[in-house]
């Protein structure tokens, strides 16, 4: 994949996660008042939690691919190991989805506190 694709990928997903934490709430809208610095205060939490849970995905896919990958080559240089590799693999690959289960729900925390 090219690095235009995916910048362009990249920044819709970001736009995905941004989009709704920035709405403003149903009581701001009806009263027609101007927001407050809170809700910018809110909004700025919202945003860098969204952009927080985007960026621990990615990393998370990265990190899974970079382990698969290697676990790959390593089978296809000395097969008779495969299990101990394919073990290992799986072991990482569950702590790596771990950590990243954490990090979003410390993302979600801060999103709705």
């Amino acid at each position: 994949m090219s690095k235009p694709v995916k910048l362009a990928l990249f920044l819709f997903f970001c736009g995905g996660f941004v989009v709704p934490a920035g709405a403003e709430d149903a009581e701001i809208a009806n009263a027609g008042a101007a927001p407050t610095t809170a809700g910018a205060l809110e909004y700025g939490l919202n945003l860098g939690s969204a952009f927080g849970a985007g960026l621990v995905i990615i990393g998370a896919a990265y990190g899974i691919s970079r382990i698969g990958a290697a676990a790959v080559e390593s089978m296809s240089r000395q097969p008779e190991v495969a299990g101990n590799i394919q073990t290992a693999m799986i072991i990482s690959a569950a702590l790596i989805e771990g950590a990243t289960f954490f990090a979003l729900i410390v993302c979600m925390l801060f999103n709705y506190r």
